[in-house]
């Protein structure tokens, strides 16, 4: 009591975090748990799915904690407004909780946004490469992983120049430094452009989390091993049929995943689904995704299966108190709820409601 009471000595800060973590990072970590209560229930989900048109949709998205978000947009609505509104709802929030925290949660938020920047990149090379309006693109472009050098991206013709004009000041840049030897931007180059950031991003953004130590650890830890492995399945499956060679494939998979050291170097072998589904059949949480995912009509997607299992993960950090999990956990649940949202809303609007309950549930 007199350590509580008081703050007690820095050793003892030092041993027990958690006597500190409130001083500075409580607020928000309330505040983030109370964003949580206003996501979707079942219940949410089922009136959508009865919805006729985007305005009854509209109407029923009220009474949620999304309330009169949509008020401004004139009729008639359409899905893509409907995606800027729900995404530009979820940045305000972000942004608020970023423009509020203290060290070391301000990296650790900073660190979530990089993702999203990797993203953006991607998608302004790839429509650069198409000849597309780099204006155009740049409204495509996800908000929380915006940047000023963005529009100059356009004038990027190599890797090199790409780091050299636009990188070289952002966050990113120690991720590039492997990608600057592939010659040219085409599209294979630039899936592995993209698979050698991530790669480089979530190892980095691991190490961080694993040095805060404590219940941060354990929750981001878990998360983004599966984060890794994830990708390195996908990764291989993708591949299959390209003409990436298993020793380039190799060199993209996340080294801090639960497959990490064994089962990439068997995933790295596989030539075919089956061979990925035998690796995966040595770690039991993957091989229960393997078994429940399918290709038949009716069946759910080895996609929708990872998308379970990190709704799962995301609802389970919820329940460990004095951590930073939760901020990831809480944006992470969000975009799945987006996605819920906007598979109803196409479904409504393209009157193809056979499918309208493939969403993921989130609560």
């Amino acid at each position: 009591l007199h350590l509580v009471r008081f703050g007690g000595s820095s050793s003892t800060i030092k041993m027990f975090p958690e006597l500190s973590f409130n001083i500075d990072h409580g607020y928000l970590e309330g505040l983030v748990r109370g964003f949580k209560s206003g996501i979707l229930r079942q219940s949410d989900y089922l009136n959508l799915v009865q919805c006729e048109t985007l305005e009854d949709l509209k109407l029923h998205l009220q009474s949620t904690d999304y309330g009169n978000f949509l008020a401004n947009e004139p009729s008639p609505l359409s899905v893509s407004v409907i995606d800027d509104k729900l995404r530009e709802k979820l940045v305000i929030e972000f942004q608020h909780l970023r423009n509020h925290c203290l060290e070391p949660l301000a990296t650790f938020l900073d660190y979530m946004t990089y993702g999203y920047m990797i993203d953006n990149i991607i998608l302004l090379i790839t429509g650069t490469l198409h000849q597309r309006p780099i204006s155009e693109l740049i409204s495509k472009c996800h908000p929380l992983g915006s940047f000023e050098q963005m529009e100059a991206i356009h004038i990027a013709s190599t890797p090199a120049e790409l780091y050299n004009a636009v990188l070289v000041d952002t966050p990113l840049a120690p991720y590039f430094i492997d990608c600057i030897l592939e010659q040219d931007l085409d599209e294979m180059n630039i899936e592995i452009i993209r698979n050698t950031l991530y790669k480089a991003y979530l190892e980095d953004f691991y190490n961080f989390c694993k040095q805060m130590g404590g219940a941060t650890a354990e929750v981001m830890c878990e998360a983004l091993q599966f984060e890794a492995d994830r990708r390195a399945f996908i990764i291989t499956i993708n591949s299959f049929g390209t003409e990436l060679s298993k020793e380039d494939r190799e060199k993209l998979y996340p080294r801090c995943g639960a497959l990490y050291p064994d089962g990439l170097d068997m995933l790295s072998q596989c030539e075919d689904y089956d061979q990925v589904r035998a690796v995966a059949d040595y770690y039991a949480h993957y091989k229960e995704l393997f078994d429940d995912a399918g290709t038949n009509p009716g069946d759910k997607t080895l996609e929708d299966k990872f998308f379970e299992h990190e709704v799962k993960l995301m609802k389970n950090s919820f329940m460990h108190q004095f951590q930073f999990g939760v901020f990831y956990s809480y944006v992470k649940l969000k975009e799945q709820e987006i996605r819920n949202i906007i598979w109803i809303a196409e479904c409504v609007a393209q009157r193809h409601r056979a499918k309208i309950d493939s969403y993921i549930p989130v609560f």
